[in-house]
């Protein structure tokens, strides 16, 4: 039996389940007052919980659960000739549609931008008869094992065009996906929230913890900053759906810039 938190929906052996989900209780989130609580796939899928499927440019479709599941992450679909990526996929899967992706193509890999994004990425990747790719630094958080799991680290090319970057920052395995066919042949950067699109659509957000609000140091974000320059990309898209359309790669580092000048103590509101 597989089972997910109720908080992050991240999957568990449902045999062996932990008194309290390890993510949850690590300081970059966080558990209920009421204490944790887990919700079984079966019991979602009778009680009418669906995928919704949105076309959102050629080559890139958005899923997302409805009703919300644990965090509530949109996954992003990246179909090339050579086969399709599945990022951070959500927490609840369906026959309907995992025929869906199926028609695409092969299925080259499901992979999450960080252990929070995990979502049920080994009842993906059985459905897809795909690898599920996880980045060494972070396998430790890893709710349940299988076969399918792989272990990748630094670069990772998943076809022409399609690749996958550790980056770090927010967890140590934290990575991107690169699709460079994607904006019309500009390049988008799938950052999950290894950088996180911010509302205003021109600027990013580097954090440790998003919900619980700790901060990365200069030093981390430089060198997240660092390893992005050496993409190309000219639209970044969150995991909420949350994107800067177009010219993304300088305002990661504006962005950068200008996190480093305020922590590092440049700027005093007070003066």
């Amino acid at each position: 039996m597989v089972m997910i938190c109720a908080t992050c929906a991240v999957e568990y052996d449902g045999d062996a389940l932990p008194q309290v989900c390890p993510i949850c209780a690590d300081e970059r989130q966080w558990v209920p007052a009421d204490g944790q609580h887990w919700q079984d796939l079966d019991a979602l899928r009778a009680a009418g919980q669906h995928l919704v499927w949105a076309e959102a440019e050629p080559g890139r479709v958005e899923i997302t659960a409805e009703p919300k599941v644990g965090i509530g992450q949109t996954a992003q679909l990246v179909h090339t000739p050579a086969g399709s990526l599945l990022w951070d996929p959500p927490g609840y899967i369906d026959a309907g549609t995992v025929a869906r992706v199926r028609t695409l193509g092969p299925v080259l890999a499901v992979a999450a931008s960080h252990p929070h994004m995990f979502g049920v990425q080994t009842e993906w990747g059985e459905a897809l008869q795909a690898p599920v790719l996880v980045c060494e630094p972070d396998a430790r958080w890893l709710g349940r094992t299988s076969d399918r799991v792989q272990l990748w680290d630094g670069d990772h090319e998943l076809a022409p065009g399609l690749s996958l970057h550790r980056v770090g920052g927010h967890f140590p395995g934290a990575a991107v996906a690169l699709w460079a066919g994607g904006a019309g042949g500009r390049g988008v950067l799938l950052s999950g929230d290894t950088v996180f699109p911010n509302p205003d659509r021109s600027s990013v957000g580097f954090l440790r913890s998003y919900p619980n609000k700790i901060p990365l140091s200069a030093a981390v974000v430089e060198r997240i900053a660092a390893r992005l320059d050496s993409l190309e990309f000219d639209r970044v898209v969150g995991n909420f759906g949350n994107a800067i359309e177009s010219g993304a790669a300088a305002a990661v580092q504006r962005s950068a810039r200008r996190y480093v000048e305020w922590v590092r103590g440049d700027h005093d509101d007070d003066t």
